[in-house]
């Protein structure tokens, strides 16, 4: 992977810089999921312990079932000298909302753990197999002597298990069950952490899943399942559509299906489809083909077009990746 022109820091080299540094304007990606917002919200808290000027700015709002991070926005009270992004890859990935472009144009520091970060920032903790930014945040914040306070566990807890399907996911370690159960010794509330991020959805949301699954189809003798929603069906079913993340899992959970895809229409029109695969078939390949990407088991890209064009579009670069040689994994 290209990594830009950033220089590769340690742990510790960037607790140091963030130790140092002061008017410090956090970035998290658009559309912001569990992880870069509990990163966010949970380094907002550790530069605050250090008497910093700190804020938090996202091109999107922050989904309501994240509200207990409580972070701090941006609303221009500093001059930000030092910008810092948590679990974004890419700058694409940052949006243009709120005022984010003129920050976006140059990071200083970033914490990631995709393996194809981009390299944009100056300077880059990356650890690709880290199953969350949240992972690798926790051991900043402990090299920066700042103390994991229950709100900063609860913080980085929900980084880890969103990002990881509450320890499902293929890239859960062991070293992300220690980290979670350090947390839940710092005091983070486990319980009802799980049941606001797992087991609670409301109406909207039921409604645009029953309206999802309605649309299920098989393709490619059941190797594939794929559902859709169009733009006027999520607005008809009221659903947030940052609600929509965890639909994604479901049609590759059929028996027999190895590629399973979400295609959702968004307001401008396009389609972005989420990939997800079974053991052995690369869902980044399957994505990047499109100008998308991510990890091997889940991915993304966006189309342009109508839901034919983009069904077809995407359906044959599943094809080619199941019928690729397939690796020894």
């Amino acid at each position: 992977m290209d990594h830009g022109m950033t220089e590769q820091l340690n742990v510790q080299q960037m607790a140091q810089r963030l130790m140092t540094a002061d008017n410090i304007l956090i970035l998290c990606h658009k559309n912001p999921d569990g992880d870069t917002i509990g990163c966010g919200s949970a380094l907002y808290c550790a530069l605050k312990a250090l008497d910093k000027n700190v804020a938090v700015l996202c091109s999107d709002a922050i989904p309501n079932r994240y509200a207990f991070t409580n972070a701090h926005m941006f609303k221009g009270e500093f001059e930000p000298q030092t910008v810092v992004a948590v679990d974004v890859a890419s700058v694409q990935l940052f949006g243009e909302n709120n005022g984010m472009t003129q920050f976006s144009r140059h990071v200083d520091l970033c914490i990631d753990h995709h393996a194809g970060n981009s390299g944009y920032a100056d300077f880059t903790l990356l650890n690709g197999s880290a199953a969350a930014a949240a992972e690798l945040l926790y051991e900043v914040i402990n090299a920066m002597g700042v103390a994991i306070t229950p709100h900063i566990a609860d913080c980085l807890y929900t980084g880890l298990a969103t990002d990881t399907g509450c320890f499902r996911f293929s890239s859960t370690t062991a070293n992300t069950h220690i980290v979670a159960a350090k947390l839940i010794e710092a005091g983070c509330h486990v319980e009802e952490l799980n049941t606001l991020l797992f087991d609670t959805k409301p109406r909207e949301r039921m409604e645009a899943e029953r309206i999802a699954r309605n649309h299920l189809e098989y393709y490619l003798d059941g190797r594939c399942a794929l559902i859709y929603l169009t733009r006027d069906e999520i607005e008809q079913s009221g659903v947030d559509p940052a609600d929509l993340e965890e639909l994604t899992s479901l049609p590759v959970s059929i028996e027999g299906v190895k590629v399973g895809l979400t295609l959702r229409q968004q307001p401008g029109g396009s389609y972005r489809i989420s990939v997800r695969t079974a053991k052995g078939v690369d869902a980044c390949a399957i994505a990047r083909r499109l100008g998308g990407g991510g990890h091997s088991r889940a991915a993304g890209c966006e189309l342009l077009g109508n839901l034919e064009n983009a069904k077809n579009a995407i359906l044959a670069e599943v094809e080619a990746e199941l019928d690729a040689p397939q690796e020894e994994a």
